[in-house]
């Protein structure tokens, strides 16, 4: 584990490296989550599995204690700031990808550009808040800011919804929610191939 000073705070930086790796995968946590959740654990083990480093990476706002995430602009200076830390240090030299579950995603979309990620990975990305009267604006804008190539893990009863595919978006649909703990097995095939295509 690594700490990393940002313009919001202290960040930290959960390190899973493999010997000879081919690329380097940061990943970040959802809103009110962290690190541990079973689909980044399980998405760690498959960019392992494909021969990719791994760095799962806690935002200020969950180092400093508090559940309540920052404001996006908060979260994406932050993010930056880690990534340019591990592109200069541990994935030195790396193709790097980014990516997220949930809100982790957002941020990694909304900040590929800024990073020079080769590609990004969302797990769960939160399509549309669910609605409790006046309809919500799509954060699809969001996932079609990506440039390069992008791997939507979703469930299929995400009450988010579910984002469309596209020619440089892969959308594969796992059993369960939100949450995509029913089947995580899917979850780390789905992230192990991918990645080894991205990267070959």
């Amino acid at each position: 584990m690594v700490e990393i000073e940002t313009p919001h705070g202290l960040a930290r930086a959960h390190l899973q490296p493999v010997a000879g790796a081919r690329g380097g995968l940061v990943l970040g946590h959802g809103a009110a989550g962290g690190v541990t959740a079973r689909d980044l654990v399980a998405a760690a083990g498959a960019a392992n599995a494909a021969g990719v480093s791994v760095a799962l990476v806690e935002q200020p706002y969950r180092v400093a204690g508090r559940r309540s995430p920052a404001p996006a602009h908060q979260l994406d200076a932050a993010w930056v700031a880690v990534v340019e830390h591990l592109r200069a240090g541990d994935l030195r030299g790396l193709r790097l990808i980014a990516g997220g579950r949930s809100s982790g995603a957002r941020v990694a979309c909304r900040t590929a550009p800024e990073t020079g990620a080769a590609g990004v990975l969302c797990l769960a990305f939160p399509l549309e808040p669910p609605s409790r009267g006046a309809p919500r604006p799509s954060r699809l804008p969001g996932l079609g800011a990506v440039t390069g190539r992008t791997l939507v893990v979703q469930g299929r009863t995400d009450r988010f919804g579910i984002p469309p595919g596209s020619r440089l978006r892969t959308v594969v649909e796992v059993a369960g929610d939100h949450s995509l703990r029913s089947d995580l097995g899917s979850v780390a095939s789905a992230i192990e191939a991918w990645l080894g295509d991205l990267l070959s």
